[in-house]
């Protein structure tokens, strides 16, 4: 009994022996009545592969997004492009016989171009800056360690969630001429003399003195209400970047005797530079993107001093039906949004970020 206790020890021995050494180098393996089952490992499998099958392989998973982005998105571009190459006014259909680049010559001598062009850099540039600016400031004071930091938080970015229809509407009122809160205020410290009509300054009565010029104020009134509305992005951005920071850069800052003020634009800040970059390229998207909140705010005529690329894209193409030169308008706007974001993806590229 026990010498057939050994031998079946023994055989046992080799088989498992056997399936190891066949598992290691992907042999044939001989089991049970002499079954064989082919073992590869999968690293040498995957490595087998040409590149061209793999890429074959994953097509149902990555080529119906590519077509659908190719058509409705860049080939969308493409067709808006030759439109402006046209004359089409939207009535009948465009010819594609005689291209021409007539409509942005048009563009170059149209002061109306020029002065949207104009107010849609300033809103870029200074409801960007006053973001960045007002969004660090409070992310700043917020890291302190204060009470309720959670609901101050919370408060301050719930701006963000409303739509810009709804901002715009809760605005029209605040800056109504007559009964807006803004003239309330006024009003309410004896300071009818400031008393301005933001939005409709034919509203305000002629006995009323309006200190500020309807020229300064309208893309003020814009850029302020957008500003309240998005500089709680920009203090999230910065909070993450600030907690992110460790602790032993301030306790070094202050170690050497810098000051508050010091340790924050010598020490903390700089290291807010991607937190920044990333920032402002969503903040500037969101400014190209606020012919929404014009348009709920004052329509497809918001006047001179409000209106925007965007405002006038969409009044001469369906206003005025002169499709081509809003197609026009258009390719310039989005070679616009292309010189914000394409400095951003090309840094992160470099970067292996993407």
């Amino acid at each position: 009994m026990r010498e057939i206790l050994s031998r079946l020890r023994a055989a046992g021995g080799g088989l498992r022996a056997a399936i190891s050494r066949d598992e290691s180098n992907g042999d044939q393996l001989a089991t049970d009545g002499g079954a064989t089952v082919q073992r590869a490992g999968d690293d040498t499998l995957r490595k087998s592969l040409p590149v061209e099958w793999e890429l074959v392989e994953s097509a149902p998973f990555w080529l119906p997004p590519v077509l659908l982005a190719g058509f409705f998105v860049y080939g969308a571009i493409a067709w808006n492009f030759l439109l402006s190459l046209t004359d089409y006014n939207g009535l009948g259909g465009a010819t594609y016989a005689n291209f021409d680049f007539s409509m942005y010559a048009r563009m170059l001598n149209d002061g109306a171009f020029w002065h949207a062009a104009q107010n849609t850099v300033v809103l870029l540039v200074v409801f960007t800056v006053l973001c960045l600016a007002l969004g660090l400031l409070v992310a700043i004071l917020i890291d302190q360690n204060i009470r309720f930091e959670n609901s101050f938080r919370t408060i301050y970015l719930l701006p963000m969630s409303l739509s810009f229809v709804v901002t715009a509407t809760m605005w029209a009122w605040v800056y109504n001429a007559r009964s807006g809160v803004f003239n309330q205020l006024l009003r309410l410290f004896n300071l009818e003399g400031l008393l301005v009509g933001l939005l409709r300054p034919a509203a305000v009565n002629a006995e009323v003195i309006q200190w500020l010029s309807w020229n300064t104020t309208a893309l003020a009134a814009v850029i302020f209400a957008l500003i309240w509305q998005f500089s709680g992005y920009a203090m999230v951005v910065f909070l993450a970047g600030l907690r992110a920071i460790p602790q032993e850069h301030y306790e070094a800052a202050r170690v050497d005797g810098a000051t508050t003020v010091r340790m924050y634009m010598r020490v903390i800040i700089p290291q807010l530079r991607a937190s920044a970059v990333s920032a402002s390229v969503v903040l500037m998207v969101f400014a190209l993107k606020a012919f929404d909140f014009i348009y709920a705010l004052r329509g497809s005529q918001p006047g001179a001093n409000m209106d925007i690329l965007a405002t006038m894209m969409y009044r001469v193409a369906f206003d005025s039906l002169q499709w081509a030169y809003g197609s026009a308008i258009a390719i310039v706007l989005f070679v616009l949004a292309l010189l914000v974001i394409g400095p951003y993806l090309y840094s992160e590229y470099r970067r292996g970020e993407l």
